[in-house]
């Protein structure tokens, strides 16, 4: 067994999870998933994983207390680098709002997903962008100001189609229901707008679309992030 896990550095990743279980599990199965298809052996990396409150994070993002909202997320944060992780993955989009103010308190590298997303974009020349997520990923800035540096445009949905695509995922997506209407009216709403290319910014988007579903490219958010993953665990 020659894969690249049989280095004698001990490298660790770390992920921030519970945002919801459902997005957590599938960085899981991604990562060892995406290691054999390259390496075929079974130096899987080392993984820890802090399962935060769900409802605690929806609470603490609704609230205009960011310095709460940061805390709590520092905790996991906190957990992680105690138990060794060499760097953390959130697996989540909108943790990533206070992504910079995590990144200063934070001991080891945070690897962003709005940057590896946004990135791959660029390479593509995608030009215009729609931003699919929850409500709160929607109406923030963080993905829009670095779209804006890189001379990316992106737009996001109505309010009433951001309404329907919170609602599907919070009622639905992140208990695992998966319903064919749903669908068909998110794929509804990502073929109502011209562009380039669709951001699925919420974890459990995935779980529900797929390229099939449309000939619009769609940037799968989890995919791209769990490659920046390993790419930098390899570099370590």
């Amino acid at each position: 067994m020659n894969g690249k896990g049989g280095l004698s550095k001990v490298k660790r990743v770390g992920i921030l999870g519970g945002m919801s279980y459902e997005s957590t599990i599938k960085y899981y199965d991604l990562i060892l998933q995406k290691y054999y298809e390259k390496y075929k052996d079974y130096h899987y990396p080392e993984i820890v994983i802090f399962s935060l409150n769900f409802q605690k994070v929806i609470d603490n993002e609704l609230s205009e207390d960011r310095t709460k909202y940061i805390e709590y997320l520092m905790t996991g944060i906190n957990s992680l680098e105690n138990a060794g992780a060499s760097f953390i993955i959130m697996a989540a989009n909108s943790p990533h709002a206070v992504y910079e103010d995590l990144v200063k308190l934070s001991k080891v590298p945070i690897l962003s997903i709005v940057q590896a997303t946004v990135e791959k974009a660029k390479q593509k020349n995608m030009q215009k962008l729609l931003l699919l997520g929850i409500k709160f990923t929607m109406q923030s800035t963080f993905y829009q100001e670095y779209a804006k540096e890189l001379g990316i445009d992106m737009i996001t949905p109505s309010d009433e189609e951001q309404d329907k695509i919170n609602k599907i995922i919070f009622k639905e997506l992140v208990i695992g229901f998966f319903k064919q209407e749903s669908k068909k009216e998110l794929i509804r709403i990502i073929n109502e707008y011209k562009t380039d290319g669709v951001i699925l910014g919420c974890m459990e988007l995935p779980l529900i679309l797929n390229q099939k579903d449309t000939k619009i490219k769609l940037l799968d958010t989890v995919e791209l992030h769990v490659e920046a993953a390993l790419n930098y665990y390899f570099s370590l």
